[in-house]
């Protein structure tokens, strides 16, 4: 599909990288841009129409859905991430709120537009995934397991949603310069780099793609086991 003449719905889309999808939306001549956050008044963008949502309320997810019914591009963008591993001794809570947000938050959001998706057309779904939805480290071990989950149900939703013809793409990405990464040393991807990246997928029809180097080296790798190293220390 075109993002050109599209009406998108971006989750986070305050700041990081949902700020950037709201842009490049614009910017390739989205028709609409919905931009949902907790607070709405923190979506700032001229030309973003804000919505309250917190992917984790069932009562959100049902008004964005009763307000945005035009939808045709959905952007699963909302995430958070923990330090911390997998032995720690809150490790549990620490893996259950993440949880909350990456996986139960994305099925909520996606369960609310599906719908909404086949009946203007199929549209598409954009799901924000990770390097570490593949490979791990102990220091955000919690989160690797949430983006692992997110994953698989992205693969479920593809093949649910194929029947209405609504495309879904997942996105793996390694380390990009956000808010979210902030404070973790290792080499960073743009914002702008990445989400140009992900609407060129979108557009050509892919239902996934990996926008950085080490993510495609991980893919490949995956038969060969690179997921039994520690992604950050390399063994």
């Amino acid at each position: 599909m075109k993002v050109e003449g599209s009406v998108v719905f971006v989750t986070g889309a305050n700041r990081g990288l949902g700020l950037q999808f709201a842009k490049e939306a614009l910017s390739r001549g989205a028709k609409k841009v919905y931009g949902a956050a907790r607070d709405p008044s923190t979506v700032t963008l001229a030309g973003v129409i804000p919505v309250k949502l917190d992917v984790t309320h069932a009562a959100d997810l049902a008004a964005a859905a009763k307000q945005c019914t035009d939808v045709t591009l959905l952007i699963n963008n909302a995430g958070i991430a923990r330090v911390g591993s997998v032995t720690q001794p809150e490790a549990g809570a620490v893996l259950r709120e993440q949880i909350e947000t990456n996986v139960f938050g994305m099925l909520g959001v996606s369960q609310a537009f599906a719908g909404i998706l086949g009946s203007n057309g199929g549209g598409a779904m954009l799901n924000l995934l990770s390097i570490l939805s593949w490979v791990n480290t102990p220091a955000i071990a919690c989160y690797g397991v949430s983006k692992a989950a997110a994953w698989a149900l992205t693969n479920g939703l593809r093949h649910e949603l194929r029947a209405q013809g609504t495309q879904v793409v997942g996105f793996h990405a390694g380390f990009i310069d956000t808010d979210l990464t902030r404070g973790i040393d290792v080499p960073k991807a743009t914002p702008a780099d990445v989400v140009s990246q992900a609407f060129d997928a979108v557009e050509a029809g892919e239902e996934e793609v990996m926008v950085d180097e080490p993510t495609r080296q991980v893919k490949q790798g995956l038969s060969h086991g690179v997921y039994l190293k520690d992604v950050l220390a390399g063994g």
